[in-house]
């Protein structure tokens, strides 16, 4: 390890070590409410272990098939160049964050009632959120592959078959495997998409620990679930992590975009871009569209009235305000939440692409977040910080350093390839000119780091707008965000809530799409430019 690799780890040390204690509390606070013989009964139950069987069994199909119609896009949307594809950049990440109570319903208007509650409904759902999470951790790396190292392969004879097999896949397995952990981690924890289109059959451990929770009021044995199933994802993600590391590749970076995008001219070009642009259309657009099309449709006509009542107080959950008023709040958690996510998740990456031993551990630790239910990061939190000594119930800031538990995993995994890609050879040679360690990493590693980290900041962002299960339990009355707005008017009956529900969750589609555009435009800038 180099001087300004160290001088990078140290750094990373006391923001890292603050998260982790910060998790670490409420965890403790689980286990102590586990430790009973109900958890030790529940965990020994047949119907428990069909339960966890499935949620794997789902999760491992729902990764492969996300893998397999995503890489392709993955490729064309930051290899090809052509009009709009910042804009369908946006379109492809919406889906990541948007409630998952509201795509539900979009999927049951989209398809037969026969598909609801099977797992095929559920695979297509999974698809459409995940294909995002490949699509930006893939895409970051290789929007960087130095097209050189493939194309001398093409000069030596290789077809593009074999020149990609054996040039361009080695360097980019590390972005891949790190996409699939976090896709078999957002499958394995589903819960929206499986409580709106599951059915008796089709039930996750997720799912399971909601129903203990807040039906049965059995939390000895949802804490004993939700250990179990942080246990099993702890596993999944050391191996990963060591994975992850075996396959990384030092090679020389490129930083501008220009340099690594060719026009689609050839037909096999055009007929792969085509391609994918449908399966976006297919996949993507078709459920927001619904959504849409929900929001304007009143009686059997068509009209604005519940665009109208979103600034309607009367039209809320509450007498505290409009629903258009959670657009605020949201915007204000989301800054918030990015700010801190960027800066932990950023050094989190140096730390664990630097470090000589425990990187693997500290890799996995800080990816636990992400595989940790939504519901139990809201209810542990709530229990290990809702009491003295350290009571932060009502706290403006819990809801965005909740946010920030989930988004720095994502800004970590963004990074981490790009850290591990980043030629040890250009910082010798900084080094050698007399460059000071700090100012090494600054000139070598941070303008190689640059559209990673601006990736991850607009990740972060766009998860924290659409959080939902730890900010049910968080989410002060009088000030609701977002999707706990849309939710709460989806519990309420009449037509005018499930109309006004559909028009928020547009607003937080389009404010959602502009912030992710927003985040494309600023990255197109110079090298090293966010």
């Amino acid at each position: 390890m180099g001087a300004a690799p160290l001088r990078a780890w140290v750094l990373a040390i006391v923001p890292v070590g603050v998260l982790l204690a910060f998790l670490a509390w409420p965890v403790a606070v689980l286990l102590a409410h586990s430790l009973s013989g109900r958890s030790v009964e529940v965990l020994q139950q047949p119907s428990v272990w069909r339960v966890v069987g499935f949620t794997l069994g789902q999760a491992l199909l729902s990764t492969l098939l996300t893998l397999a119609v995503a890489l392709p896009g993955t490729f064309v949307l930051h290899r090809y160049a052509f009009p709009g594809r910042r804009a369908l950049l946006a379109v492809a990440t919406v889906p990541f964050v948007l409630p998952t109570v509201v795509v539900g319903l979009a999927f049951r208007a989209l398809l037969p009632p026969s598909w609801v509650g099977t797992l095929g409904v559920i695979l297509l759902a999974h698809v459409f959120f995940n294909y995002a999470v490949v699509v930006r951790v893939v895409g970051g790396l290789w929007a960087h592959l130095d097209p050189r190292y493939e194309q001398v392969a093409r000069a030596l004879g290789a077809t593009p078959w074999r020149a990609f097999r054996t040039v361009t896949w080695p360097l980019l397995r590390p972005a891949v495997a790190a996409a699939a952990a976090l896709v078999l981690l957002f499958t394995f924890t589903s819960f929206g998409v499986v409580l709106v289109l599951g059915g008796p059959t089709t039930v996750t451990l997720e799912v399971e620990i909601y129903r203990r929770t807040a039906q049965l009021l059995d939390l000895s044995g949802a804490a004993g679930l939700a250990l179990l199933q942080l246990g099993a994802l702890g596993v999944v993600l050391l191996v990963s992590a060591r994975l992850q590391a075996r396959v990384a590749v030092a090679q020389r970076l490129r930083t501008d975009p220009a340099e690594t995008t060719v026009r689609p001219r050839r037909p096999g070009q055009l007929v792969l871009l085509g391609g994918v642009l449908a399966s976006i259309g297919v996949l993507l657009v078709a459920p927001m569209v619904a959504l849409v099309y929900r929001s304007v449709r009143v009686g059997d006509g068509f009209g604005l009235a519940w665009w109208r009542a979103l600034a309607d107080v009367d039209a809320g959950t509450t007498g505290f305000s409009a629903p258009l008023a959670a657009l605020r709040v949201s915007l204000g958690y989301a800054a918030v939440a990015t700010v801190v996510a960027v800066v932990v998740g950023g050094l989190a990456a140096c730390a664990v692409a630097y470090a000589r031993h425990g990187a693997s551990l500290l890799d996995a630790g800080l990816t636990l977040p992400l595989g940790t239910s939504a519901v139990t990061v809201g209810f542990g939190l709530l229990l290990a910080y809702g009491r003295p000594p350290l009571d932060l119930r009502g706290s403006w800031g819990m809801v965005p350093l909740a946010h920030a538990l989930v988004a720095v995993p994502l800004v970590l995994r963004t990074v981490l390839p790009v850290a591990r890609s980043v030629d040890p050879r250009l910082r010798q040679v900084a080094a050698t000119l007399g460059a000071a360690p700090l100012r090494t990493w600054a000139t070598v590693d941070l303008p190689q780091l640059a559209r990673a980290l601006g990736v991850g900041a607009g990740f972060a962002f766009a998860v924290s707008l659409g959080e939902f299960g730890a900010t049910a339990f968080l989410a002060r009355a009088d000030s609701p965000t977002l999707p706990v707005q849309v939710v709460r008017l989806l519990g309420r009956p009449g037509e005018q809530s499930l109309g006004t529900a559909m028009a928020l969750a547009t607003v937080l589609m389009v404010v959602t799409a502009l912030a992710v555009l927003v985040t494309e435009r600023l990255r197109a800038g110079r090298p090293g430019q966010l």
